[in-house]
């Protein structure tokens, strides 16, 4: 890229102590087939190795421009990158997630032969700490269905950390709140709705890792109060009646138990055929909860592949 030239696209990505994970996420962007775009790595204070690893990429490549400051947080991290962003599209990233090759080529085309939509996201392979897979997520496609899941609260439609949108269209709607803490992007998205279209795209763009340690789990309360407060005043501001909605996000497990998660990630697994990562999980959750009968018959199906 051209350091005189604004780039196609701004890659995103906030970095706090992620450095387990840190040169994956960076690789995957850098080895990307579409090459025109800046990637902002944004330090918010990390006290590991992230900082350090973040300098030796700028070193190495000029698309890498790095920046280091005081702990933050992660929404105001967030729009501290959409503000540096030089590019009219900006691609939204967490640092312990791999993009495929082919995510930037085809997320910009699509926004170049599609004005009307304001961000567009894809299906997502989930993987865990070891870059097992999961299962894959995504299956709402249309602005209707997207948004329409959105507003219900039933389920998540739309993943954040696989999104392209236009700078333009969240400078319109005011980037991210703090009223709604570990549920930004939920809110963002019911408020880019408004203004624009949402689609995801058919592919996996994206390998999207969970662990224990992700906002799902470790505030996964907090995450749900904080979407429902973003569903109440969307409706509000739409004109829609508001009821008690189940959260979006992650299913229901008990977040003081990493069983229910090893228990969760082995199902998914399992009904999707990925049977090293169900009987890894099933084997997780034997040993925290050996004389659960739910525990048992979920070892009963990994033992049968079904």
């Amino acid at each position: 890229m051209n350091g005189t030239l604004r780039p196609v696209a701004s890659v995103v990505i906030p970095v706090f102590n992620t450095s387990k994970y840190l040169e994956k996420a960076v690789d995957s962007v850098l080895g990307q087939s579409f090459t025109d775009f800046e990637l902002l790595l944004l330090d918010d204070g990390s006290t590991d190795e992230s900082s350090a690893i973040l300098d030796r990429y700028q070193a190495a490549d000029s698309r890498c421009i790095v920046h280091h400051w005081p702990n933050r947080g992660i929404i105001a991290t967030r729009n501290e990158g959409n503000r540096l962003a030089r590019a009219d599209i900006i691609i939204l990233m967490d640092s312990d997630d791999i993009c495929m090759p082919d995510r930037f080529a085809k997320q910009i085309r699509y926004l170049d032969e599609n004005t009307d939509c304001v961000a567009v996201g894809s299906r997502i392979l989930l993987i865990d700490s070891e870059d097992m897979p999961i299962t894959v997520m995504g299956d709402k496609f249309s602005h209707e269905e997207i948004d329409s899941t959105n507003i219900s609260g039933v389920d998540a439609s739309f993943f954040q950390p696989a999104v392209a949108l236009r700078k333009s269209a969240v400078e319109q709607v005011g980037g991210y709140r703090a009223e709604y803490p570990c549920a930004e992007d939920f809110d963002l998205f019911l408020r880019l709705a408004e203004v624009g279209r949402l689609t995801n795209l058919p592919d996996v763009l994206l390998k999207y890792r969970q662990h224990l340690s992700s906002i799902g789990y470790s505030h996964g309360d907090k995450q749900a109060n904080s979407a429902m407060r973003a569903i109440k005043d969307a409706c509000l501001r739409r004109g829609l009646d508001y009821k008690d909605l189940q959260a979006p996000g992650q299913p229901v497990v008990d977040r003081r138990n990493a069983a229910d998660a090893y228990i969760k990630w082995s199902w998914w697994a399992l009904k999707v055929g990925y049977l090293p990562t169900s009987r890894k999980y099933a084997l997780k959750a034997l040993k925290k909860r050996p004389l659960n009968r739910e525990t048992w018959r979920l070892c009963a199906c990994v033992l049968r592949g079904h």
